[in-house]
């Protein structure tokens, strides 16, 4: 039997120390950094964030109040606040834009993208759902969407969406972690186990310690301890990944449960 049989986990995100066990909640190819890859045309998913400044946020600021319902104006603006993490100020912008752009349902998805950035899950799955109901089929909804419910708890709901995601983008690892981490947090971990396992078979996978740390997780969850070691080696200095197991076996004896190992 395994030592880990019979554990009830709740729906929410864990946090091992030293061990990655979040539902990333990575936001794919998110508002984050970097060029997109989109049209020329499109000023949602090509726009890219600067170092930021408060000098280059005053020009971009004062080109966008001169022509508020300038998409491309408006999305320099709010990068240049994400840039300087003026979030809240970000998020005002966005609000603002969507009221000029209504029908623009990349505009909605990066909106709710920066609203689980901001930490606002919740009203993200809202104004996410807004845009696929409007017509949007981008896999970016749907890795969102997953996440933002995830975020919320709703983890079932969630992992249908990155399955969608999944389908319009199989190469994405971050997808791939995320949905696996959905069906952890369910206790199945066999199921999660396959996929990290898919994930880290592939050069992108590879290059994320995260997935290797989930995966040592997931293995570890079934009681495959020296395999969990093993793997999480690749990454952590052997004392990270002596306390790690300490850990792992001791919150998952018999006389614990999910939720103990939730509030350590």
């Amino acid at each position: 039997m395994s030592v880990i049989e019979g554990l009830k986990p709740h729906r929410k995100s864990v946090i091992v120390p030293g061990i990655v066990i979040s539902l990333a909640i990575t936001l794919s190819a998110c508002a984050s950094s970097g060029t997109r890859v989109a049209g020329a045309n499109d000023p949602i998913n090509t726009a890219s964030i600067g170092q930021g400044s408060i000098k280059s946020t005053y020009a971009a600021r004062q080109a966008w109040i001169a022509d508020k319902q300038n998409l491309r104006k408006g999305m320099a603006y709010a990068r240049q606040l994400q840039a300087l993490e003026q979030n809240n100020e970000q998020l005002s912008v966005l609000e603002q834009l969507i009221k000029y752009n209504p029908s623009n349902t990349k505009l909605l998805v990066f909106y709710g993208k920066r609203l689980i950035s901001n930490g606002q899950s919740k009203q993200a799955v809202g104004i996410l759902k807004q845009a696929e109901s409007r017509g949007e089929r981008d896999w970016r909804l749907y890795s969102a969407l997953g996440s933002a419910l995830a975020q919320t708890g709703r983890t079932a709901e969630a992992r249908t969406y990155y399955q969608k995601a999944l389908q319009l983008n199989p190469t994405e690892v971050k997808i791939q972690n995320n949905l696996a981490m959905s069906y952890t947090l369910e206790g199945k971990y066999a199921n999660a186990e396959k996929i990290l396992r898919k994930a880290n078979d592939t050069p992108s996978g590879r290059a994320m310690p995260r997935i290797r740390q989930n995966l040592a997780l997931v293995v570890g969850l079934q009681g495959r301890f020296d395999e969990a070691r093993q793997i999480a080696s690749r990454d952590l200095p052997k004392e990270q990944v002596d306390a790690n197991m300490a850990f792992l076996q001791k919150m998952l004896s018999k006389d614990n449960t999910w939720s103990k190992l939730k509030k350590s």
